[in-house]
């Protein structure tokens, strides 16, 4: 039985932080081009959400966003580190 416990290891808040960063980055890493602009159409797809509610998304404060133009987005990286943080991780 102790064996089980030697292999438990215990990750305080700090630490868990430093792993999601840490695999949010490993896997940024692997991708051919992290700065993809998403539009609200892939939001939408991936959140299994509505297109206005996608938009409404982009319109939000908190939501870290780029505007090119008239159309708003937000790259492959930022998306994906906003959705960890949301969801309290991977």
């Amino acid at each position: 039985m102790n064996s089980m416990n030697e292999n438990v290891k215990v990750i305080d808040t700090k630490e868990k932080n430093s792993l999601d960063e840490i695999i949010v980055m490993n896997y940024l890493n692997k991708l051919e081009n992290p700065f993809i602009v998403l539009s609200a159409k892939d939001i939408s797809k991936d959140l299994h959400i509505g297109i206005n509610q996608a938009y409404d998304l982009l319109k939000q404060s908190n939501f870290p966003t780029i505007s090119v133009g008239k159309r708003k987005g937000i790259t492959l990286a930022t998306y994906l580190l906003w959705k960890m943080n949301r969801k309290g991780g991977i």
